[in-house]
């Protein structure tokens, strides 16, 4: 399938959005609730897959749905189409604090793997599919990063992270270690394993997993500074269990700062 060649403008700062221009004719793929806003003479169509296998017939359609159900994702992706005669507009928006990232596939040459929900929206013509780590102890023990996607082809893909992002460029033989959430994506060439952390002190005390990803190169490599799966845990962490309210942990804490519980804790008497 051919490339669609489109303008974009990418808005706001912690919370982003991507605005994409298509000419007539032109198309867009994105998740499903990914849609901010889109102009009157742009048309929707739910399709199996991610729309590349269209003109594959029913077995071309099914494996591509196959593929995003593997990785977690809706087997129904949206394809926005200009129908009209004059540019529109359309919009997606992020689903969580961080930056959103135009990847042009061409210059990368021609695939980017990514973690499994990283990705936000595309021309009409990437392709979405799955992409398995080589090694089992990946997918055993490397939790986000067995299952990644794969963006492929010459258009412009724009994948979503979490916090600050950073890009390494590594060279040959150069060796990153990056806790396995905040991988968010790399070029096909990067070699990428699962490091033990070596001190099982270390990864029950020191707020770390048993595991990191060894990433080497060359080739590039995208780090998110908040992955989701972190903020979810300190939310739920952090929020009221088994019906308690609030009010209650505000007062446990009270007692434990002013000293009261403290003070049984530790063992004193008077």
């Amino acid at each position: 399938m051919s490339m669609d060649v489109v303008d974009f403008e990418i808005k706001g700062s912690e919370m982003q959005f991507v605005e994409v221009e298509l000419d007539p004719g032109e198309a867009a793929i994105g998740e499903a609730g990914s849609m901010m806003f889109m102009d009157a003479g742009i048309g929707m169509d739910s399709v199996f897959g991610d729309g590349s296998a269209q003109q594959g017939g029913f077995f071309g359609k099914l494996l591509g749905a196959g593929k995003r159900l593997v990785t977690g994702e809706s087997l129904f992706t949206t394809i926005y189409t200009n129908q009209s005669t004059s540019k529109q507009r359309v919009g997606f928006a992020a689903p969580y604090p961080g930056k959103i990232l135009p990847m042009n596939l061409k210059q990368l040459g021609g695939m980017l793997i990514c973690q499994k929900d990283a990705f936000l929206c595309a021309a009409r013509g990437v392709s979405l599919g799955i992409y398995f780590q080589q090694k089992l102890s990946v997918g055993f023990f490397g939790g986000e990063g067995f299952i990644m996607q794969k963006l492929e082809g010459d258009g412009l893909a724009f994948v979503h992270a979490g916090g600050t992002v950073l890009r390494r460029d590594l060279q040959p033989g150069q060796t990153l270690l990056v806790d396995t959430g905040c991988l968010v994506a790399m070029t096909p060439n990067v070699n990428f394993e699962i490091q033990y952390v070596g001190k099982i002190k270390t990864a029950l005390f020191g707020g770390e997993g048993l595991f990191f990803a060894k990433v080497t190169g060359p080739g590039s490599v995208w780090l998110q500074s908040l992955p989701f799966s972190r903020l979810a845990s300190r939310v739920f962490a952090a929020a009221p269990q088994r019906g308690g309210s609030r009010e209650e942990g505000s007062m446990l804490t009270g007692l434990v700062g002013g000293g009261v519980l403290g003070g049984i804790l530790s063992g004193d008497d008077d």
